[in-house]
């Protein structure tokens, strides 16, 4: 038998149990929407759906060759990445094994599963995304592109909604573009502003290493179990904080800002340099993303207790916007975004590694995070290591409040 029969024979043993959650649709659901068809499955291999497929009772070995070659076979973008998804739906050894042989973003560039979404992008190409905005709802939808074009229908990632508050603005963001709040199961942090909307705080719904603290503020409280009716409490957990330079009299040029990643020390943008990545979102016992346990690396876990260490002795990653050049020509400032941005907006940068400890040293050209306007309502969103797509998110969100005093 061929292999290409193997893999329709599986394909045809799964089917049933994958169709109904990737029914396709003109904008394909999101990475969350995606692995519930896992969540749905009972964890035991002695289950209804197990039982009736002979592909549960292949040895190791010859299965984890099925699965290896199933995982190189799909290609990075979507939506043919729900076949590695749908293999680790059919039952606990299956899933086992695509956990071992899916790697983390940092080292395939691909995005599976939804915890892929906290863990750091790929260290030599930006994954492509692109933001749609909803101006009317105040919502904000985030999308990776399944072309190079700047206009296809994307894969659903995160979804944010704008929140006015008496003193600042907060931007609350959801792995479910209809269930956006913290009382959502698919709550995953948010981004609260000052009251001038110059200085912005990102807070991770989980612990972005093992050892962090919850934060004491006010807006850190942890949400009852009332409102939570399956996943671990969620609380506000520092990762980022950001701030726009006020240019009340508009004679310095363009917006500057400054990020200071609390979660990533600068040492992991160095050579052989290591950022902290999350393997999994707390659960409780009912939670129904138990059915599928996130990457956990050998090399993770070595390195998982010293992270807080470097992120609170004060070498804590901080990123600038690159400066633009002005164009006589033109007449206005500028900045490479090797065709990623079509549209001149104040809302456009590009963020690079600043040396805090040398202000005088030139600026790194390697860009970890661009973001540029391509329509009334639409922006690209480009981002790579050491940062992750919420921290990224989270980020570009930013731009979009209002900021008279830095105009």
């Amino acid at each position: 038998m061929s292999f290409r029969s193997v893999i329709q024979d599986v394909k045809g043993e799964i089917g049933a149990i994958s169709r109904r959650s990737f029914r396709s649709s003109r904008r394909p659901g999101h990475v969350r929407r995606v692995a519930a068809a896992a969540a749905e499955q009972p964890p035991d291999d002695d289950a209804p759906a197990a039982q009736g497929c002979c592909w549960t009772q292949l040895p190791p070995e010859l299965l984890r060759e099925v699965l290896t070659r199933v995982e190189e076979s799909t290609e990075g973008r979507w939506p043919r990445r729900r076949d590695v998804v749908a293999c680790a739906a059919v039952c606990r050894s299956w899933r086992g094994i695509v956990s071992e042989i899916v790697r983390t973003p940092e080292a395939s560039g691909k995005l599976t599963f939804p915890i892929s979404l906290k863990q750091p992008g790929p260290r030599d190409t930006p994954l492509k995304c692109f933001i749609v905005r909803n101006r009317t709802t105040q919502t904000y939808y985030l999308y990776i592109g399944l072309t190079d074009a700047l206009t296809d229908d994307g894969k659903f990632l995160l979804a944010a909604r704008k929140c006015r508050r008496t003193t600042c603005t907060e931007y609350l963001i959801s792995l479910d573009m209809n269930d956006i709040s913290k009382g959502s199961d698919t709550y995953i942090g948010k981004l609260r502003s000052n009251f001038l909307g110059t200085k912005f705080t990102v807070y991770d719904a989980h612990p972005p290493y093992a050892g962090d603290v919850i934060s004491k503020s006010q807006s850190a409280r942890v949400i009852g179990s009332n409102h939570v009716s399956h996943r671990a409490p969620a609380g506000n957990y520092p990762v980022s904080h950001i701030s726009y330079e006020l240019n009340v009299m508009g004679s310095r040029g363009p917006r500057r800002m400054n990020c200071v990643m609390d979660s990533i020390p600068v040492s992991a943008i160095e050579q052989g340099g290591t950022a902290p990545t999350q393997t999994e979102f707390p659960l409780s016992n009912h939670d129904s993303f138990t059915s599928i346990p996130f990457f956990r690396s050998k090399s993770f876990r070595s390195n998982r207790s010293s992270a807080p260490l470097l992120a609170q002795n004060g070498s804590k990653l901080a990123l600038k916007n690159k400066s633009p050049r002005w164009h006589e020509h033109l007449q206005c400032w500028c900045l490479n975004f090797h065709g990623r941005v079509t549209v001149a907006s104040v809302k456009n940068f590009q963020l690079v590694a600043s040396d805090q400890s040398n202000p005088t040293n030139q600026e790194q050209e390697d860009v970890i995070l661009q973001f540029g306007k391509v329509g009334k309502d639409m922006f690209t969103m480009d981002y790579r290591y050491p940062i992750s797509a919420f921290q990224a998110f989270a980020i570009c969100l930013s731009s979009f409040d209002t900021k008279i005093a830095c105009e």
